[in-house]
């Protein structure tokens, strides 16, 4: 994934906020972004995960574990510190490899980190570690054919 897809699932994680009228931008909503992005898509199903589930689970969470505005409330909805801390840590990770672009790929290892975040319990429930996600994008190590 180049700079433009994720700035385009960065985007796509701030409107599912606000279309399910969350105050905040979480982790899980970066999460559900990259799910729906071509690439980061690709790396987690080869990471072994059943995107069928592995949506519905973050749905299921989205929609009843995240409190919703009042009805009538329009505000943009707000960045939390976990997610601004995955994006700062998939930026340092990209500038400290030496590479030129962040990718979905940078962002996926980088969720690891919030290791007290729902997204990480879900990936790890549908058997998806970091060191798979590492794997695959480093070495193009694959938990399935």
């Amino acid at each position: 994934m180049g700079q433009r897809e994720l700035e385009m699932a960065l985007y796509s994680a701030v409107r599912e906020a606000e279309t399910r009228r969350h105050e905040y931008v979480t982790v899980e909503h970066l999460l559900f972004a990259l799910i729906h992005e071509p690439v980061a898509r690709n790396i987690l199903r080869r990471c072994g995960a059943k995107l069928k589930r592995l949506t519905a689970d973050l749905e299921k969470y989205l929609n009843e574990e995240i409190e919703q505005l009042p009805e009538g409330v329009k505000a943009e909805p707000m960045q939390t510190m976990g997610f601004q801390r995955v994006l700062q840590r998939a930026m340092m990770h990209v500038r400290s490899s030496g590479k030129a672009e962040i990718d979905g790929g940078n962002v996926l290892v980088a969720i690891f980190a919030e290791s007290d975040s729902h997204a990480v319990f879900i990936l790890e429930k549908h058997n998806v570690r970091r060191l798979d996600v590492v794997s695959y994008i480093s070495h193009g190590v694959s938990k399935v054919d």
